[in-house]
């Protein structure tokens, strides 16, 4: 030890002092000789070690250490929700949701002076669209509410949607963690039928199958074969981006957002970079609602369009996709929007339900055009 570190610890005291001695044993010092006697009785304070593995095997690991458990739960299986952040939720009354439309004009003409004027027939058609029912159902007994410790949930809130970042939101106790992971649950299976929802199809959850019909008709239902470029399993290129984009054009239609599964965002970048030169930081700009930042955006005849990447949707070659979206025409009708409850109680547990009506509008999907069957 050099002379510095010394001063630190001991001050002015001389080498080999006795500065501690809280047992009163008698110990001699640097200029006197040790008895056996002394030296037994300083053998007997040389205890062993204490180590990390002093008092025997524990639960989960060594008795005398505590187990330290990162009170922030990562959600691995969480997925984005874009669309949940950014179709507009309009309210609405009743078990469907009903609007009219225009189907024909008779047009104007043009006459001679004093002519005979003729009316002309528009035609009204009412179309309507049954609410649908999701639910997420949750149970936490007793003693889990009361053992467990407070942790956040990793990744609750999705700030910044498609591409941006997730925040973390606390829970109390077991229940509001679990209240929170329902929360999740209901918000990606809305994501999930915006997209994939078919009426026609049979609800199956957790065992528990539906009739025909649980399901409100999702994006690719709904538009099927409108204003489609059918692919046949052919490689993408910008030709079919200006073709799908005039298809919605030509029957009145504005596109101002397209969803795609994320590995046709990435052909779309590489055709931007391919065909128009553009660097990588050129592509991405601009910005939607609610934070949700643009993973590209592809500069066609309408101008501008956001294309937002899906969790929801196939990278298989041949399956993939991109939906070029009028969102003037799009909207959740809502009955009832996310709503907790608590249901009855089974032994000593707490049991409740998170539940949500709605269904998703596309008035017009011949004013959006989709891309479909596209390979690698």
């Amino acid at each position: 030890m050099d002379e510095g570190n010394y001063t630190i610890s001991f001050g002015d005291l001389p080498d080999r002092t006795v500065y501690s001695n809280p047992a009163g044993f008698e110990v001699k010092s640097a200029n006197q000789s040790y008895s056996k006697i002394d030296r037994e009785k300083l053998q007997e304070l040389q205890l062993k070690a204490l180590t990390s593995t002093s008092g025997g095997a524990g639960t989960a690991g060594y008795a005398m250490v505590p187990i330290y458990v990162d009170p922030r739960i990562v959600d691995v299986t969480r997925k984005y929700t874009p669309l949940v952040e950014i179709i507009p939720r309009v309210t609405n009354r009743g078990t469907t949701a009903d609007y009219n439309i225009i189907t024909a004009k008779g047009g104007a003409g043009t006459y001679p002076e004093d002519a005979a004027l003729p009316e002309s027939d528009t035609t009204y058609d009412r179309a309507s669209v049954g609410i649908k029912y999701i639910y997420s159902v949750g149970r936490v007994t007793g003693q889990a509410i009361a053992a467990m410790p407070s942790y956040s949930l990793s990744g609750f809130v999705p700030a910044g949607g498609s591409v941006g970042s997730f925040s973390d939101q606390g829970a109390a106790n077991a229940k509001q963690m679990e209240v929170l992971v329902k929360t999740r649950e209901i918000r990606e299976k809305e994501e999930d039928l915006i997209i994939n929802g078919n009426a026609t199809t049979s609800g199956s959850t957790h065992g528990i199958t539906g009739a025909n019909g649980t399901e409100f008709n999702g994006i690719i239902t709904s538009m099927a074969a409108t204003n489609t470029v059918d692919k046949d399993t052919t490689a993408l290129d910008w030709d079919d981006v200006e073709l799908a984009v005039r298809y919605a054009y030509d029957d009145g239609g504005r596109p101002t957002v397209a969803i795609a599964s994320s590995d046709v965002v990435s052909d779309l970048r590489k055709i931007m970079i391919d065909t128009f030169r553009f660097n990588p930081s050129d592509i991405s700009g601009g910005s939607l609602g609610f934070g949700i930042p643009s993973s590209i955006t592809i500069y066609t005849m309408l101008g501008p369009i956001t294309v937002i990447p899906s969790m929801f949707m196939s990278n298989t070659s041949g399956s993939k996709a991109v939906y070029f979206l009028d969102m003037s025409v799009i909207e959740m009708r809502v009955l009832q929007d996310l709503t907790y409850q608590d249901l009855a109680k089974t032994n000593d547990s707490e049991k409740f339900m998170l539940k949500i009506y709605e269904a998703l509008v596309i008035k017009n999907t011949a004013f959006c055009s989709s891309i479909t069957e596209i390979s690698a």
